[in-house]
Parts: C-alpha cells; structure tokens; sequence
C-alpha cells in the first residue's frame, strides 16, 4: 500500500445484532470448504461459538452470545495450524490456552472487539 513494504492480513469479520442474538464471525470458508464443524458451548441456549475447520485448521468461526473472544479467534484463524479439537469444543479449556498449544503468540488487543456480558 502506498508503497510500503506492509502486508494486510486483517481476517474478514462482520457482526449482526438481532434482538436478543448477537453474532460475530471472522474468517471465511468457501461452502464446502471445510470438512469439519466443532461446537464450543451451549448451541441450544444459543451461546456457542461454531468453528468451521479443514484438516484441524481454524478456517472460520462464529460467535453467538459470546463475547471477548474475537481477537483469539482471529488469530487462530490467521495461524494456519492445526487445532485440538478436543480443547476447541471443551469450554473449560480456555481459547486462549487452544491458541498457545499451536505456537502462535496471543493476539494484541486491537479494539476490535465487540463489548458485552462476560461468557
């Protein structure tokens, strides 16, 4: 940009408030892009977040009711490595300790994310 040696590699991300649902989702996958889908939470009470994953690697997710996990998400999603998916759907596990275990360094806070109730 401008001629600067800088990459962009800001994940897409987009946010939807619907009465009482709130969704977040940053990545992208293709449809059928991807070959699994781990639950992380209580999809029933709709606060979950939903991960869309190819050969273990974050290729998207979407949160619902869930909040403060964007900028983890994103850069799990920016890593490119593989995942437990086991830690990723077990809400006792935090994200951030499912980000570690890949190598990645955790993500800087950018203001990015939405605020609201604690989850």
């Amino acid at each position: 940009m401008l001629g600067l040696a800088a990459a962009y590699d800001e994940v897409p991300y987009f946010y939807s408030d619907q009465y009482e649902l709130v969704i977040e989702y940053s990545g992208h996958v293709a449809p059928g892009g991807y070959n699994e889908a781990v639950f992380r939470g209580d999809k029933d009470q709709l606060k979950c977040i939903v991960f869309w994953l190819k050969d273990h690697k974050v290729l998207a997710a979407m949160n619902i009711n869930v909040w403060d996990q964007t900028d983890t998400i994103k850069t799990l999603v920016r890593s490119g490595q593989p995942v437990d998916t086991a830690a990723l759907a077990d809400t006792g596990t935090p994200l951030a300790d499912v980000l570690a275990a890949t190598g990645t360094p955790n993500a800087q806070k950018s203001g990015a994310d939405r605020t609201g109730p604690e989850s």
